[in-house]
């Protein structure tokens, strides 16, 4: 049983209830949202082969700081860092650290900062140097899910219809679509109702109405979709070894559609297409 009530600040996640935003949530999502797509579009500049994730992750800590803002993960649940860094077979939470990124790696580059109490969510993958078609066309197909489950992000859909949308275009590339890990509910909270799942069927799941605020966060496998987590507790790495992708977008559905808060201001959140 799913009920819907108003957000109210700072309200612990409730299993079953879904926070529905006003005007306020809205304005605070933008303003987080687009300081953590204006960290991601500094990121293009420095994702070159040779750096490594640690200067990557001091780079957002220091921007973060300079612009009054908190990185959501630095401390939460024991975690260390402002970023997280998964690169080729690491589909999520890979921990920033000295070795550097060599030409062919793909990187996925994952951000939350906290801007007056509201959480901007968003990743984008990097090409490392010049990168193998196959690395290529799994980014493609990772993208592509994710505009076509943001298509069907609109009031009357459901969020099985999100996952559908993601699946059926991801299977139908011959890739994998990751169950382990999903979207979920942003705001005040870093992790609030509901979870968005990568899959599904048509027509199930919770019904979207205007003031829902959540993440869609597709993470796709050119391999099997199964992962294992790492034994320090944070980074998953597909089992069969291929290469993963993810991006992620926080939304809000309006009266019409969605809002898309994580936009790149200068267009880069596919750093694939920019590079070309």
């Amino acid at each position: 049983m799913v009920t819907y009530a108003s957000a109210k600040p700072y309200q612990k996640r409730t299993p079953g209830i879904i926070p529905l935003h006003g005007e306020e949530g809205f304005e605070g999502m933008r303003k987080a949202g687009a300081l953590a797509a204006q960290a991601l579009d500094i990121m293009y500049e420095h994702a070159k082969p040779g750096i490594t994730t640690a200067e990557l992750d001091r780079i957002a800590f220091e921007f973060a700081k300079d612009n009054n803002a908190v990185p959501a993960t630095l401390n939460y649940r024991g975690y260390r860092h402002s970023i997280c860094t998964s690169i080729n077979h690491v589909v999520c939470h890979g921990i920033p650290n000295e070795k550097a990124l060599k030409d062919g790696d793909i990187v996925n580059i994952d951000i939350t900062l906290i801007v007056d109490g509201w959480h901007g969510d968003t990743s984008r993958m990097y090409p490392i140097g010049d990168i193998s078609r196959k690395a290529e066309r799994l980014i493609e197909v990772t993208y592509e899910s994710l505009a076509r489950a943001l298509e069907v992000a609109k009031p009357g859909n459901t969020t099985g219809d999100i996952g559908a949308a993601i699946q059926s275009f991801a299977e139908g590339e011959r890739t994998s679509v990751v169950r382990d890990f999903v979207g979920h509910g942003i705001g005040r909270l870093f992790h609030d109702e509901p979870n968005i799942m990568h899959f599904g069927t048509p027509g199930t799941g919770p019904e979207l109405k205007p003031g829902m605020i959540f993440t869609i966060e597709p993470m796709i496998n050119l391999g099997r979709q199964h992962v294992k987590v790492l034994a320090d507790g944070w980074t998953a790495v597909t089992r069969d070894r291929t290469l993963s992708a993810q991006c992620e977008h926080s939304i809000g559905i309006t009266e019409h559609g969605c809002e898309i808060f994580t936009q790149s201001p200068n267009g880069l959140f596919n750093p694939l297409e920019a590079s070309r």
